[in-house]
C-alpha cells in the first residue's frame, strides 16, 4: 500500500511507530496530488513549501520526544473559505484576488495545534453559493470517479481531494448541504455538525446563521477523531455553545432498539434508480441490525423549507458581502471616476453570476417595504421547521433520506436547469435551518461506477450517536475505494 492510501488513523499510527516520517508522508501525498490535479482540479492553492516545512518541524518534535498531538504530521486540505494566516484565501472569487488573511480560522488553528500539516486550499463554488463546484473563478472541479461529472458543491474540491487520496481528510463547510451532497457524489463520508458545536471564526461567511464547518474522510472512525479536535468552545464565535461537552470515542453500539424514520412526504418524490436502490439496501441493513424503520410526516418542511431557506440565505448573503467594495478587501479598479463608480466596477467584475443573483435577491428581500413580508416571515417559518423536527425526534432516533435525488450530474447540466438544482436542496437544507447534525455515508456503487451516498440526520447534539450509527452502516455496507482520478478512467483503485 502506498503512503497516500492510508486513512487518518493508520497514517497517525505509522507516524507514531516511526514506520515512516511526516516528510515522507507529505511527499507521498503531494506526489499523488501532482499526478491527479491536471485532471481533477480540486485545489486553488497548493502549499508544498509550507507543508514540507511543517512536516519537517513535526519530525523534529517527534525526534525530541515532545508531546505530539493526535494529528501530528498528518496532511490536511482546507476549503478555501477557511482563513489561513499568510496563505492565499479566495473563497473561489476574483474579488478577493490574492488576499492573505492576517489570522487563522479557529478550526485550522485547532488542527494545527494537534499537529496537522497543510497540503492545500480546495476549490469551491464562489462564496459557497452552488451545488456543483462549477461556479468558481478558478474553473470547475471534476469528480475523480468520472471526470465528465461534477463532484458536488459547494465543498466539491474538499470532497474530490479526499476521494482521490490527496490527503487522509479535509475540511469543508455546509450552509445548505455543501458537505453532505459532495460527499455522496464523491464516495466519501462527510459530516455536518450541530450548529454551534464547531467555531465559525475565520470562516468566510455566506449565511451566518446557517454556515457550519465539518470534515470529510474515507471512513467514519476518522470523523470521530477529527470531531474530537474541532468540537471546542471558542469565545471568538458568539454562536459557539459553551455549556456542552462531547464524547467522540468510537463505539459500535449497534442500532438494536433504535428507530430510524423515513419522511412520508419525500416518498412521493422521484429518485434515480441507484439512489432508490441504495435506500432499499440501507433500510434492510438497518432492520437486520435490529432497528425499527418507521415513518414521520414533515409537511411544513416539504412545502416551505426551500423558499424559507433562500429568503434567509440570500438576505444574509446580501449583508455579509457588502464588505467587498474594493476598499476593505481584494479586487480594485484604479481608474474609477468616483466612489460610486468604483463600487459598481469592483462588484461587477469581481463577483460571478450566481453570487450576483443571490446578492440582488437578498437586497430585494430586505428592502423596508418587503422585509416583513419575506425575511421576517421566513424567520417565523424557520421556527416552525425546527419545531417540526423536534416533534419528529420525540418518537425516533434518526431520519434516513437521500443526500441528493440523483447521482453526480454531468458538468454543465446544472446550468441547463437552475430550478432542478435548487429543488434538490430540499433533501439537505432543512437540516441547516434547524441546526441539526447530518452524516453523509457511502452505500455502494451504481452500475456505471459512480458512488451512491445517503444521509442520516439526528436531533441537536446527537452528533456522537450519529457517527456511532455510521460505524454500523460502514461495517455492513462496506467502505469506498480510492477514486482513480486519472484521465480516461472510471471507478476506484
Amino acid at each position: 500500500m502506498e503512503l497516500y492510501e492510508l486513512n487518518l488513523r493508520s497514517a497517525a499510527e505509522g507516524l507514531k511507530t516511526k514506520k515512516f516520517s511526516a516528510a515522507e508522508l507529505f511527499d507521498a501525498c503531494m506526489a499523488r496530488t501532482e499526478a491527479c490535479e491536471p485532471h481533477v482540479a480540486a485545489l486553488i492553492t497548493k502549499t508544498a513549501e509550507l507543508g514540507r516545512q511543517q512536516a519537517k518541524e513535526s519530525d523534529e518534535r517527534r525526534a525530541k520526544g515532545e508531546n505530539c498531538g493526535d494529528l501530528e504530521g498528518i496532511p490536511v486540505i482546507l476549503k478555501d473559505n477557511h482563513c489561513t494566516r499568510g496563505v492565499r484565501t479566495t473563497a473561489a472569487s476574483k474579488i478577493l484576488g490574492d488576499w492573505c488573511p492576517p489570522y487563522d480560522a479557529t478550526a485550522w488553528a485547532l488542527l494545527r495545534k494537534a499537529g496537522a500539516v497543510l497540503l492545500g486550499k480546495a476549490n469551491m463554488d464562489e462564496f459557497a453559493m452552488g451545488g456543483s463546484c462549477e461556479k468558481s473563478a478558478f474553473g470547475p472541479t471534476h469528480n475523480p470517479h468520472d471526470l465528465t461529472r461534477v463532484p458536488g458543491g459547494s465543498s466539491g474540491g474538499s470532497a474530490a481531494a479526499t476521494a482521490a487520496a490527496y490527503a487522509p481528510f479535509s475540511l469543508g463547510s455546509d450552509t445548505g448541504g455543501s458537505i453532505r451532497q459532495p460527499a455522496a457524489y464523491c464516495g466519501v463520508y462527510g459530516f455536518k455538525p450541530t450548529y454551534g458545536m464547531v467555531s465559525r471564526y475565520g470562516l468566510i461567511s455566506y449565511g451566518s446563521s446557517l454556515d457550519q464547518i465539518g470534515p470529510f474522510a474515507r471512513n467514519v472512525e476518522d470523523l470521530h477523531l477529527i470531531m474530537s479536535i474541532l468540537s471546542q468552545y471558542d469565545p471568538m464565535d458568539s454562536s459557539c455553545f459553551r455549556e456542552k461537552t462531547y464524547d467522540f470515542m468510537p463505539r459500535k453500539e449497534g442500532l438494536k432498539g433504535k428507530k430510524v424514520a423515513l419522511v412520508k412526504e419525500f416518498q412521493e418524490f422521484t429518485l434515480e434508480a441507484p439512489i432508490a436502490e441504495g435506500m432499499t439496501r440501507t433500510r434492510k441493513v438497518i432492520e437486520d441490525a435490529g432497528a425499527e424503520v418507521v415513518e414521520v410526516s414533515l409537511p411544513v418542511i416539504a412545502r416551505y423549507a426551500v423558499s424559507c431557506y433562500y429568503a434567509l440565505a440570500m438576505s444574509e448573503a446580501h449583508t455579509n458581502l457588502e464588505r467587498y467594495d474594493g476598499v476593505r478587501y481584494g479586487y480594485t479598479v484604479p481608474d474609477a471616476k468616483g466612489i460610486k463608480e468604483m463600487f459598481e466596477e469592483v462588484r461587477t467584475a469581481g463577483f460571478g453570476a450566481e453570487v450576483k443573483r443571490r446578492i440582488i435577491a437578498g437586497t430585494c428581500l430586505t428592502e423596508p417595504t418587503r422585509c416583513d413580508e419575506y425575511y421576517v416571515a421566513a424567520t417565523k417559518v424557520r421556527t416552525l421547521i425546527a419545531q417540526e423536527f423536534a416533534r419528529a425526534f420525540e418518537g425516533t432516533d434518526f431520519i434516513l433520506q437521500p443526500a441528493s435525488p440523483t447521482l453526480a450530474p454531468k458538468i454543465g447540466a446544472s446550468d441547463a436547469d437552475k430550478m432542478k438544482e435548487y429543488e434538490a436542496d430540499l433533501y439537505t437544507l432543512p437540516v441547516n435551518l434547524a441546526g441539526l447534525p447530518g452524516l453523509s455515508f457511502f452505500t455502494g456503487y451504481a452500475e456505471n461506477g459512480l458512488p451512491v451516498g445517503l444521509q442520516l440526520i439526528g436531533p441537536r447534539w446527537s452528533d456522537a450517536d450519529l457517527l456511532n450509527a455510521g460505524l454500523v452502516l460502514e461495517e455492513r455496507l462496506g467502505s469506498p475505494k480510492i477514486a482513480c482520478a486519472l484521465e480516461g478512467t472510471k471507478g476506484g483503485l
